[in-house]
């Protein structure tokens, strides 16, 4: 009798074991971090101002989703404290920039190359996680003639800087949303004293009341240089002069100047409202009038 007593309790011990060793495990599954994505971009404007751009995303249901709100601390060269770019905060997209501050000037000028280091430390959502990217010095500089455009790549070799082949670059017009391309051909590629030209085939583009317009030599997204432009104010565009109905009658004008036929029509609309309303009035009082004599 006792022999079997004993054999419950150890069964029951061992159940109640197995059951705690498999809801620690359900809670570890469910506690599960997500990982992370980081992509870092370089960005230089008329070589100056350059600045890095961080792109993060995390992985839902099998696809790539934006991740915001998460705090990125952004390095130059190494991960220390007098490296620091800036601290920055992803937004709704899941992206985030700083500009390299001026007190890492002499790191700046210390190398030809470069290494942007991102690290994020995690938190009770995501697990940790780290990004670096290697860019090269260049810059590139612009001149015009007669109609065509023409950028010179170079890369920064020591202290001089040499011309770079097989630079793949971009020619277009300043817009508001977005670059117009030059012409037809979508990009242009660098000969060996790193030069590359194009015609300029947008004669009919609206420029401001002089006709300039800012045209843009650029290189995307390179494996070694990231990317870079370039701008230039040319008088090539056509004059805008801008016309002014200010004290004209128009659809947008104040109330005192709205269009003659919107005032008539506007009026017919509420007389022809009043008059159905006012007749309306009339029939009821002469129903109810007919309900009394024919009592």
């Amino acid at each position: 009798m006792n022999t079997m007593k004993l054999l419950n309790k150890l069964l029951a011990g061992s159940i109640a074991v197995m059951l705690l060793l498999s809801a620690n495990k359900g809670f570890s599954q469910g506690a599960e971090k997500a990982s992370l994505s980081i992509t870092l971009s370089y960005f230089e404007v008329n070589n100056q101002l350059p600045h890095i751009s961080a792109m993060v995303k995390t992985k839902v249901d099998g696809r790539f989703k934006p991740a915001a709100g998460i705090p990125l601390k952004l390095f130059l060269s190494k991960d220390s404290s007098g490296t620091v770019i800036g601290n920055i905060i992803t937004d709704e997209n899941g992206q985030g920039f700083a500009f390299i501050p001026p007190s890492l000037k002499s790191e700046w000028k210390s190398s030809k190359t470069h290494t942007f280091l991102a690290t994020f430390d995690g938190n009770k959502k995501y697990e940790s996680a780290k990004a670096d990217l290697t860019v090269a010095k260049a810059k590139i500089e612009i001149s015009t003639s007669d109609k065509t455009i023409t950028a010179k790549v170079f890369q920064l070799n020591d202290t001089t800087w040499v011309p770079v082949k097989g630079v793949d670059v971009k020619f277009g017009v300043k817009r508001l949303g977005a670059d117009l391309p030059v012409n037809e051909t979508p990009t242009f590629t660098t000969d060996s004293t790193g030069q590359a030209a194009a015609d300029f085939k947008r004669d009919s583009i609206p420029g401001d009341s002089k006709g300039n317009i800012v045209l843009v030599a650029k290189v995307e997204d390179n494996d070694q240089f990231g990317n870079i432009a370039v701008e230039k104010t040319v008088p090539w565009g056509a004059k805008f002069i801008p016309v002014s109905n200010f004290n004209e009658r128009t659809l947008f004008a104040t109330r005192d100047k709205a269009p003659i036929w919107l005032i008539i029509v506007s009026g017919g609309i509420i007389i022809a409202v009043w008059l159905t309303l006012i007749l309306l009035v009339q029939n009821i009082f002469r129903i109810k009038k007919l309900g009394q004599e024919t009592e």
